[in-house]
């Protein structure tokens, strides 16, 4: 699958490889739910996502596959919804090509974001579909956890963490940077928001240097100092892309139910998305190079 992109819409359609669109894991205070969230309401209220034109990485399954699910069941679905993972054809891919096979604006796009031709190749296609309109929204998700501690990790371990958690997202603003900024450049709104462009980068509380001591139970090292490096990617971006009209945030899910985070986690799936919906409309240039968690409260990082 690496160095190849394939776009595969309706009843073809497919999704990710295992370590892709997974849950934030581990306990964090921070970000957990109180009962005004019962239902899944965000505290930032819930207004509608008015990006017509999204894409999303990890998205065969946890995370990415709900977020996929509920913009194309929201009020004003956008006009694409490109999502992304290593495998489209493989098994794990099962709903994704359902759901493809039901939504003619859901186009699946062969993407492993550590393989940096598989994003190039990637981008052609999506630029191919968007027929010269730009690209609003671009949520990096794709990510890959390992249970080592600082006894434990490797090098190689390290550098493969890296490579999709920081690198991946780093290489995929680069790639999709031109879409961005004709998205930005065709928009009237004023000021940044995920309706003209932005980048989003699915990060965590576990990568914040100050709130370490509250999750250290789970030291999971490569994958804290990829996401801390994530952070630090996002501030890094929302300096230089705020020019252009983009948008940068870093956003933590919560601890949530999936492969990766585990049914110790405290939040559903789809409360979790939910709140990571009701809170990107809402974002602006004041929020711009922030971790926020899913109910739009900054992390200190």
């Amino acid at each position: 699958m690496h160095g190849s992109s394939l776009p595969v819409t309706g009843a073809q359609a497919a999704s990710a490889g295992p370590q892709e669109g997974g849950a934030r894991p581990g306990p964090s205070p921070a970000s957990t739910s109180g009962p005004q969230r019962a239902r899944g309401a965000s505290v930032v209220g819930m207004a509608a996502l008015r990006a017509r034109t999204v894409l999303l990485t990890g998205s065969n399954r946890g995370i990415g596959l709900e977020l996929v699910k509920q913009l194309l069941g929201g009020p004003r679905p956008p006009t694409w919804i490109f999502a992304t993972c290593r495998d489209p054809e493989g098994p794990r891919a099962q709903e994704l090509r359902d759901l493809a096979s039901r939504h003619p604006n859901l186009v699946l796009v062969k993407l492993d974001v550590a393989n940096p031709s598989a994003i190039a190749d990637a981008a052609k296609i999506v630029e191919g579909k968007l027929n010269g309109a730009g690209l609003n929204l671009l949520i990096n998700n794709a990510g890959i956890y390992a249970q080592v501690s600082l006894e434990t990790v490797d090098s190689d371990e390290m550098i493969r963490t890296y490579k999709t958690n920081t690198v991946g997202p780093l290489l995929m603003a680069q790639t999709f940077l031109p879409l961005l900024k004709k998205a930005a450049g065709n928009s009237t709104e004023k000021g940044l928001s995920c309706s003209k462009a932005a980048i989003i980068n699915i990060s965590t509380v576990m990568g914040s240097i100050k709130k370490t001591p509250e999750s250290f139970c789970k030291p999971v090292i490569s994958y804290r100092c990829s996401k801390a490096a994530l952070n630090m990617l996002t501030k890094c971006q929302a300096l230089t892309y705020g020019e252009a009209g983009i948008l940068c945030v870093a956003l933590h899910p919560g601890w949530v139910k999936t492969d990766m985070g585990t049914q110790e986690a405290d939040l559903t799936v789809d409360r979790s998305v939910r709140g990571l919906l009701s809170v990107l409309p809402v974002l602006s240039e004041k929020h711009s190079g922030n971790l926020l968690n899913w109910e739009g409260k900054v992390i200190p990082w």
